[in-house]
């Protein structure tokens, strides 16, 4: 069971981690920290053919992302680690993702960094998936604060990761009550690690979404690919206010300020997509499998889902891989319905953008008209 951290003197810094971890895994279960302001996808309209002309079952979406082949385009994305909770859920997740040749990201690995003997709640994915495609996971504050390629190096043979995201959390660092807004000099420190490390560099936001102007920023330093983490789904300075309430009124009220702070999902995803040549993964608030298939339609090349698999997660592999089975037949059957065989096809596939997304996009200076008139084949 998932308890609050405990109160009273001050603690060594990994032990001060775990706390935060606990509360961050307690709240994602029992609060809703959901932003408040929708996706856009629900802006994003396919357009249904009728006469599709081909079969449920020839739908086609394996895929490549970096180099690894993926059963399907859908990664669970990082959400825990480095507390003895986020053993079995890792275990679960990444049982579930080996058995359907998915991908995984996991949680921050700052704690298991700073006490070794964390790992293995990290540990845990690699063993329970020797052949997924595996993320590791450490922060952009890190980085600017003195994280190097040695830190690098550590989190990657932790898991023995594929990859390695670094991930952008400024929006809940600014409200976090023991926040480390230090992001300066962030995108040099990224360019030095990026052109060391010995897997693909992922950026990756937390829920506030990635403009095209970082999108390109972050290119430019040397990452392989971004993961939107789009304004939708979980916010992060929601489950800071969560965790503030006892402690520091202030705190809270900036959480609750900035709950709905970012770029929705659907507008970051387009706008990144055509902004950088390297792959993007959409996440923030995909729900569904008709959410994928937008999100894929729009240009991304993976979709991420995290907060609905921890539920699950904290039961057994088999409700995780049921929940993800699902999301896949979801997407599958969108595909039939737009007459997509393959993911090559629904990226060309016709659609409307409407409602707030619209007006977002053509401020921005995009033709959207192109989109609706596209074709397959």
């Amino acid at each position: 069971m998932v308890t609050s951290r405990s109160k009273g003197a001050s603690k060594p810094k990994s032990t001060a981690t775990e706390n935060r971890k606990v509360d961050h895994l307690r709240i994602c279960l029992e609060r809703d920290v959901q932003s408040l302001t929708p996706t856009g996808l629900e802006d994003i309209r396919l357009i249904h053919a009728a006469a599709p002309e081909i079969n449920l079952n020839d739908v086609d979406i394996r895929c490549t992302f970096l180099g690894h082949k993926l059963h399907g385009p859908l990664m669970v994305t990082a959400m825990t680690g480095g507390i003895a909770e986020a053993t079995p859920i890792n275990r679960n997740i990444a049982e579930a993702v080996e058995k359907l040749g998915l991908a995984m990201g996991v949680g921050s690995q700052r704690a298991a960094i700073e006490d070794a003997a964390l790992a293995d709640s990290f540990a845990v994915a690699r063993q329970a998936a020797p052949t997924a495609f595996l993320v590791g996971n450490i922060g952009a504050a890190q980085l600017s604060g003195g994280y190097g390629i040695t830190e690098v190096k550590a989190a990657i043979a932790m898991i023995k990761a594929n990859a390695l995201a670094v991930h952008f959390n400024a929006a809940q660092e600014a409200v976090q009550p023991e926040g480390e807004a230090s992001y300066a000099g962030v995108l040099q420190a990224l360019k030095v690690i990026a052109s060391q490390a010995t897997v693909p560099i992922i950026a990756k936001e937390t829920g506030a979404g990635i403009s095209r102007e970082i999108a390109m920023k972050l290119a430019d330093a040397g990452v392989k690919a971004l993961d939107v983490a789009g304004l939708g789904g979980t916010s992060w300075p929601a489950v800071e206010a969560e965790r503030a309430q006892a402690e520091d009124s202030r705190k809270v009220t900036l959480g609750r300020w900035f709950t709905d702070w970012g770029i929705p999902t659907a507008a970051c995803t387009f706008e990144a997509a055509r902004a950088v040549k390297i792959p993007v993964v959409a996440s923030g608030g995909i729900r569904t499998g008709i959410d994928l298939a937008k999100a894929i339609a729009l240009g991304a090349k993976l979709g991420g889902v995290a907060l609905p698999v921890l539920a699950p997660a904290t039961q057994s592999a088999g409700l995780v891989r049921e929940y993800l089975e699902t999301l896949l037949h979801g997407l599958k059957a969108t595909m039939f319905l737009v007459g997509a065989k393959t993911l090559e096809d629904l990226a060309r596939a016709p659609l409307v953008v409407g409602g707030v997304t619209r007006a977002w996009l053509e401020l921005r200076g995009y033709d959207l008209r192109e989109l609706a008139t596209r074709q397959i084949h």
